[in-house]
């Protein structure tokens, strides 16, 4: 093991940015909105639509640029490219809570969580490595070109310079020129819409592998320790119903009982009603505690 410094100065960073919510003077309504929005538009249709139901599991399919532009929206996210991200998925689901799982919470909860993410194996960060698990989006140059020199990284960087300039923009309409109020506005967007955003989308996207492996309930008895956690699910746009998703791993839709809403699969349905995501997978096991 080594620890990633380039991954832990940068994570350190953003959280102590985000900080500053709690400082009054860089609070705006309109940075509020932003994040929360930011948490649906980046979060939802960047990790857990394109990054994870998409491109990870092949769930559905969809027009090439609704594709990429969902892969660029989960790059806003600061969880790394999407050929590393699905390497490193894919091996949790053929490793599952086993020894070579990346991110197993059984070593311990703070492992699980973000232990993995600043302190794994170096072969993990080799494209020699993990390209046997995504040869599928590596032939495509769009996201090979991603994995040379950080590209994923500086997506991220761009888009938070973009809506620090759209909160300056914001701020100078707002207060009539350029001065004090332009600069609190973007300041405000760049903590609320950008590092505050990106903590509560990493801490979601991590519960899913801490907590949704150590507390819930199962509605499957699959070879791992995955639950239902019904606080993850809200968090993570449907992510927390694990146990179901470590059933049927194709599956678009992670919800498999009524009340186990599931945002994350009706966007996916409403694109398949207009003809933007075809070929669903659909879940084929309904029924409590069925055997994987």
């Amino acid at each position: 093991l080594k620890v990633q410094w380039q991954y832990a100065i940068v994570l350190s960073l953003v959280h102590v940015v985000a900080l500053f919510a709690f400082v009054g003077w860089f609070f705006t309504w309109s940075g509020l909105i932003i994040g929360i929005a930011g948490h649906f538009v980046f979060g939802m249709l960047g990790i857990t639509i394109g990054y994870h139901r998409l491109l990870t599991h092949r769930g559905f399919s969809c027009p090439v640029w609704l594709e990429r532009s969902l892969a660029v929206l989960g790059m806003c996210n600061l969880q790394d490219s999407p050929a590393r991200w699905v390497a490193i998925h894919r091996m949790h689901h053929q490793h599952s809570d086993k020894q070579p799982d990346p991110h197993s919470p059984l070593v311990s909860f703070l492992w699980g969580h973000v232990g993995w993410v600043v302190c794994r194996h170096q072969e993990l960060d080799t494209t020699r490595h993990y390209e046997r698990y995504v040869r599928d989006l590596l032939r495509d140059p769009f996201y090979l070109q991603l994995e040379r020199r950080q590209g994923w990284f500086f997506v991220f960087v761009a888009h938070a310079v973009v809506l620090s300039g759209l909160g300056a923009a914001f701020g100078y309409f707002v207060s009539g020129g350029i001065g004090d109020e332009a600069i609190r506005y973007a300041a405000s967007w760049a903590i609320w819409g950008v590092a505050v955003r990106t903590v509560f989308v990493l801490h979601g996207t991590w519960s899913v592998n801490s907590l949704a492996h150590l507390f819930g309930y199962r509605n499957y008895e699959t070879r791992d320790e995955s639950t239902n956690n019904w606080l993850v699910a809200l968090l993570s746009h449907g992510e927390g119903w694990h146990n179901n998703h470590h059933a049927e791993p194709r599956s678009a839709a992670h919800g498999h009982r009524w009340w186990e809403y599931d945002m994350s699969w009706w966007v996916i349905r409403s694109w398949e009603m207009v003809g933007l995501a075809k070929n669903v997978v659909r879940p084929k096991c309904m029924h409590p505690r069925e055997s994987n």
